[in-house]
C-alpha cells in the first residue's frame, strides 16, 4: 500500500468515519429547552412558516445550507462508480463549504434510472435548502439536469463542475493574456475536451469577450466541425466551419490551449506549433495534458496552469464555489446568473494583482509571490476571497434582480 493511500484511508476513517457531522446551535440541557426545541414550542415557528414561507429563513437553518447532490456518474477522474462511491467526494465538498465560507452542507447521493427521476428527486427536496450544488454528473445529462432544475427550483442551482471550473479558468485566462500582451477578443483558442467543464469554460469565455468562431473544440473524434453528423446540441454550438481535423492542425498558430480531457494528450511537438507567448491551461487531474516541465522544455515563453497544487497557477474550484454560494445565500438569490458569475471572475482576477499577505505565503510555503507568469490566480488559502468574491456576487445578484433581500 502506498503512503498516500494509507494516509488517505486513515484520514477518512479515524478517529470518526467521514468528514462532516451535525452540531447543535441551541441549548438542549433541560426539560424547558426540549419543550422549546420540540413539542410544544416547535409548533410556533411551524405556524409562522405556514403563514409565510420566507419565515423559514428566520426560524430554521435553511438560509445557510447547501445540498451537494450527485448520481456518481462522473466521480473526479474515476468515472461512473455509482452514488455510494461518490459519498467521500460529496463529504469533501461539504468540508470545503464549511471551511471556506461557513456554509452548512449536506451530501445527498441519488440512485435513479433516468435523468428525469434524478430531476424529480432533487426538485422535490430543494426547498429544504438555501441552494443546490450539483456535482460529478456526466455529460451530456448534466446539462439537461441543471437546466430543468433551474426552471423548477426556487433556490439557486449551480453545477460546479461546469461553472466553478469556468469561473476560475476565465479569471486566470484573462490575467494570463494580459501578462502575455494579448486580448481575449483576438485570441485563437483550442479546447481539448467537450464535456461539461469544456462547454461551460468556452461559453463563459465568450461572455467575457472571446469570439466563438475563433474557438476550436475537440472530442475523441477530433475537431468539432460543421460537417459532422454525430454532435449533440451542446457540441453543435462549437461546430467550426473549418477543414482542420486534428489537434496539431488547430494548435498551429493558436494563442490559448485549454485541456479538460485526459493525461498526456498534448505533445511537445503540438505545443511548439502555438503562436508566440502562448497560454496553456492543462487542467486534467491528477495528471495534466502535458507536464509543466515538459512544456517549459520546449516553450520558455508560455504561461501555464494546471489543476494540481504542486505546480504554480492551480485552477482550483475552491477559489469560487464557496463564495458564489455565500454571496447568493446572503441576499437570498433565486438563481446564480451570468452577471454573478462574471462578477466572481472579476473579483478573483483582481485579487491576484494585489500584494500577497504573509499568512498566505506561509500557508503556500513560499517567501514571495507577485502578479506574473507564476501567479495569475490567488491561492486557495487567501482569506480575502471570502469577502471579495461573495460581496461581488451579492451586489451582482441585487443589480440583476434575482436577490430577495438587500445586501
Amino acid at each position: 500500500m502506498s503512503d498516500l493511500k494509507k494516509r488517505a484511508l486513515q484520514y477518512h476513517s479515524e478517529p470518526t468515519p467521514g468528514k462532516i457531522c451535525i452540531a447543535l446551535t441551541k441549548p438542549a440541557e433541560t426539560v424547558d429547552d426540549l419543550s422549546l426545541a420540540y413539542s410544544p414550542g416547535v409548533a410556533e415557528p411551524v405556524r409562522e412558516i405556514a403563514a409565510d414561507p420566507d419565515n423559514a429563513y428566520k426560524y430554521t437553518s435553511k438560509g445557510n445550507t447547501v445540498a451537494v447532490i450527485t448520481n456518481g456518474t462522473a466521480i473526479l477522474g474515476l468515472g461512473n462508480l455509482g452514488p455510494l462511491a461518490s459519498k467521500p467526494v460529496m463529504e469533501g465538498k461539504a468540508l470545503l463549504f464549511k471551511r471556506f465560507a461557513n456554509i452548512d452542507s449536506f451530501d445527498i447521493e441519488v440512485t435513479h434510472k433516468t435523468p428525469a427521476e434524478f430531476i424529480n428527486t432533487v426538485a422535490s427536496i430543494a426547498d429544504s435548502f438555501g441552494g443546490i450544488n450539483l456535482e460529478d454528473i456526466k455529460a451530456p445529462e448534466c446539462f439537461e439536469i441543471e437546466r430543468e432544475l433551474i426552471k423548477r427550483c426556487n433556490v439557486p442551482v449551480f453545477h460546479d463542475d461546469q461553472h466553478g471550473t469556468a469561473i476560475v479558468t476565465a479569471a486566470g485566462m484573462l490575467n494570463a493574456l494580459e501578462i502575455q500582451g494579448k486580448r481575449l477578443e483576438e485570441a485563437t483558442i483550442v479546447c481539448l475536451g467537450a464535456g461539461a467543464a469544456a462547454v461551460a469554460c468556452m461559453e463563459l469565455l465568450i461572455k467575457c469577450g472571446a469570439q466563438r468562431e475563433r474557438i476550436y473544440m475537440l472530442d475523441r473524434q477530433g475537431v468539432i466541425h460543421t460537417r459532422r453528423d454525430d454532435l449533440n446540441e451542446f457540441k453543435e454550438r462549437f461546430a467550426n466551419n473549418t477543414d482542420k481535423r486534428t489537434l496539431e492542425d488547430v494548435m498551429d498558430g493558436a494563442d490559448v490551449f485549454v485541456g479538460v480531457s485526459g493525461a498526456n494528450l498534448l505533445s511537445q511537438h503540438a505545443l511548439k506549433l502555438m503562436a508566440p507567448n502562448p497560454v496553456v491551461f492543462a487542467c486534467s487531474n491528477p495528471d495534466p495534458e502535458i507536464k509543466p516541465e515538459l512544456a517549459r522544455a520546449v516553450r520558455d515563453d508560455l504561461i501555464m496552469a494546471t489543476g494540481r497544487s504542486d505546480y504554480p497557477n492551480q485552477v482550483n474550484n475552491v477559489l469560487c464555489f464557496p463564495f458564489i454560494f455565500r454571496g447568493a445565500l446572503d441576499v437570498r438569490a433565486t438563481a446564480i446568473n451570468d452577471e454573478m458569475k462574471i462578477a466572481a471572475v472579476e473579483a478573483i482576477r483582481s485579487l491576484a494583482k494585489e500584494p500577497v499577505p504573509q499568512e498566505v505565503l506561509v500557508a503556500s510555503n513560499l517567501t514571495s509571490l507577485e502578479f506574473g507568469r507564476n501567479y495569475i490566480i490567488p491561492k486557495p488559502m487567501d482569506a480575502r476571497l471570502l469577502e471579495r468574491v461573495s460581496n461581488a456576487v451579492s451586489e451582482a445578484a441585487i443589480k440583476s434582480g434575482v436577490a430577495k433581500i438587500g445586501f
